[in-house]
């Protein structure tokens, strides 16, 4: 099956539009259904050798997810400062006060991903993550934005979906799960621009100081860590 990267629904509306509301509940519904917050919080659990002082997120959406990630860290992160990445401020302020219970500190920075990475001089980045984001991005452009996540950190996480006949099938019928008009068609768009195999690993830079580690997990998820050596 070849990678279709498509325009989604949900990134064309505005954050308080009633459909990217809903769509938003069903994003989080499907993220819970992956156990994609546990995937990973493992994955950083176990690939960050050291608290990290400042976490970046990309594409974070409405924030809640990476709320369940970090309550699954926050026994051993404390004081981490949080950078959440999107087109739009859609974090709410009761996310916001739930980040601050745990001891995380949130920056939202309302930018695309590319004038953010150009822009950003920061030296302090311990880790960086991207959840059901790269899909968004055909090759050309996906290349271009990992050369740019790959000068500015010693740790990338990824976690994706599996572009695999399930998953395909699963996307198509989200209105099974009671899922409104945008996930449905989104869900299908996602599962034909998600990833198999070494896809990603092909597209990080080159350069021999990178260890990564690309594989499938349980039925869903496609995870991706680039590590520096």
């Amino acid at each position: 099956m070849k990678r279709v990267v498509e325009p989604e629904i949900l990134d064309q509306l505005p954050p308080d539009d009633p459909r990217a509301l809903r769509a938003r509940r069903d994003l989080r519904r499907v993220n819970a259904l992956m156990f994609q917050d546990l995937i990973v919080a493992r994955a950083l659990a176990k690939y960050c050798t050291a608290q990290p002082r400042v976490f970046v997120d990309l594409g974070s959406g409405d924030g809640t997810f990476m709320l369940k990630v970090a309550r699954r860290l926050a026994k051993r992160w404390r004081n981490v400062e949080l950078v959440i990445v999107d087109q739009a401020d859609a974090v709410a302020q009761e996310t916001r006060a739930a980040f601050a219970a745990l001891g995380w500190n949130v920056n939202v920075e309302v930018a695309n991903v590319f004038d953010f990475m150009e822009r950003t001089r920061r030296s302090d980045i311990d880790v960086m993550t991207a959840n059901m984001f790269l899909h968004h991005f055909p090759e050309p452009d996906l290349a271009r934005l990992l050369t740019k996540i790959a000068r500015v950190t010693p740790l990338f996480v990824v976690g994706e979906l599996r572009r695999t006949k399930f998953v395909r099938e699963a996307g198509r019928n989200m209105w099974l799960l009671g899922g409104g008009d945008v996930i449905c068609y989104d869900g299908r768009v996602s599962a034909r621009a998600a990833f198999i195999g070494k896809e990603l690993s092909a597209v990080w830079p080159k350069d021999g100081g990178w260890q990564l580690h690309e594989r499938a997990v349980g039925l869903w998820t496609h995870l991706f860590v680039a590590q520096r050596a």
